[in-house]
């Protein structure tokens, strides 16, 4: 017997994740360029998304790139969060919480150092799915086919047998690729009839 898994993305789709202007009012602070903060800070945030340096590495670093004292290093990383997590997409984590007795559920996430614990905090992720997939826990991020290799792995299905929910199409596609099927997300309404069927006999998208 065939066994469904869904597997979802987290931010802009169990999280809803505008743009909050924090990165431009801090250029603006600044005084740099518009557009160079990140540019600077690229080997922090991938390292940080990798797993590859700690939260109190991330700190110093930022710190050391932009001349940051204490107090403005916790002001920095409070903004980078609030736009990071974002806010609960409560009507489609509802919908999730009521698949758990009908299939296997995962999360996929590329996230950054500290995601797991603050996450877990806020919205209780851990407890809403069977496994959660971190990239900097597993040093790869999607749309790498090792991403959905290990997430398929420790959920023990068949990447056929899973529908993978992204608000990336670049993501969707390499999940495609892999073999499971993929739903880019737009909303919560096409998202829930998608998973519905899905679960109910494995439509095809």
């Amino acid at each position: 017997m065939e066994t469904r898994c869904v597997v979802l993305d987290i931010g802009g789709v169990l999280e809803t994740t505008p743009a909050t202007g924090w990165d431009e009012e801090w250029e603006r602070r600044l005084g740099l360029p518009t557009g160079s903060m990140h540019r600077r800070l690229d080997g922090v945030w991938e390292a940080g998304s990798l797993g590859r340096i700690t939260e109190d590495e991330v700190r110093a670093r930022i710190a050391a790139e932009l001349g940051l004292d204490a107090a403005g290093t916790d002001a920095f990383m409070a903004d980078l969060w609030d736009e990071y997590l974002g806010s609960p997409n409560t009507e489609l984590i509802a919908h999730v919480r009521g698949l758990r007795t009908r299939c296997r559920l995962g999360i996929l996430s590329n996230s950054f150092v500290g995601a797991r614990e603050r996450e877990q905090r806020l919205y209780g992720f851990g407890d809403l799915v069977d496994d959660i997939v971190y990239s900097h826990e597993i040093g790869v991020a999607k749309p790498s086919p090792a991403a959905f290799e290990i997430t398929c792995a420790r959920l023990g299905v068949r990447p056929g047998d899973c529908l993978f929910v992204d608000d990336v199409e670049a993501n969707v596609a390499a999940a495609e690729a892999f073999g499971m099927r993929g739903l880019l997300f737009a909303g919560n309404t096409e998202a829930i009839a998608g998973i519905e069927a899905h679960v109910a006999r494995g439509c095809a998208f």
